[in-house]
């Protein structure tokens, strides 16, 4: 979400920014046709019901599976970083996340843009990446990292900082 937050940000103040990283980012995580957002109602109503009957057995199966990988000490810190919050504060924060829709901001983005990405992301698929990048027009570029889960800052943190330093254009000595 806070990619959008950057975006929405963007065209009201560009003045501000010089440029945007845009981390495993999403305008709309709905499917509709012609458009491939990764979930469809039915698989969202699914979410929200489970965070609603158990919020801390959902955290425990959606944590493995948004980090999407064998790496349990960063699966322990999202867990708890999720289970910090109050059930229903977090149901309305994934209803708010998950069924906004925010396309029709990214046209009005006028600053540059890199869109990073991992090769397989549970919760974004590499179309949004595409459709984002569309959208954006010639002052955006994508960088796919070869790697998976919606977390790489804690998964995969040297590839994202190279890809950050390159974005920046960054020389360390």
């Amino acid at each position: 979400m806070s990619a959008m937050i950057g975006c929405l940000a963007a065209t009201k103040k560009p003045q501000l920014f010089q440029r945007l990283v845009l981390l495993a980012g999403s305008p709309r995580y709905l499917d509709e046709e012609g458009y491939e957002g990764g979930f469809n109602r039915s698989e969202l109503d699914k979410i929200f019901e489970s965070m609603k009957q158990n919020f801390s057995g959902w955290v425990h199966t959606f944590a493995p599976n948004a980090i999407s990988a064998n790496n349990p000490s960063a699966v322990a810190e999202f867990e708890q970083s999720l289970l910090k919050m109050k059930p229903q504060v977090a149901l309305s924060v994934a209803k708010t996340v998950f069924l906004s829709d925010l396309r029709w901001v990214l046209p009005r983005v006028h600053v540059p843009c890199t869109i990073i990405q991992t090769r397989k992301d549970p919760i974004v698929p590499l179309a949004v990446t595409s459709y984002m990048n569309k959208k954006l027009g010639s002052h955006s570029k994508v960088k796919i990292l070869e790697t998976q889960g919606h977390f790489p800052q804690l998964t995969a943190y040297r590839l994202l900082l190279e890809a950050l330093k390159d974005s920046l254009s960054l020389k360390l000595h």
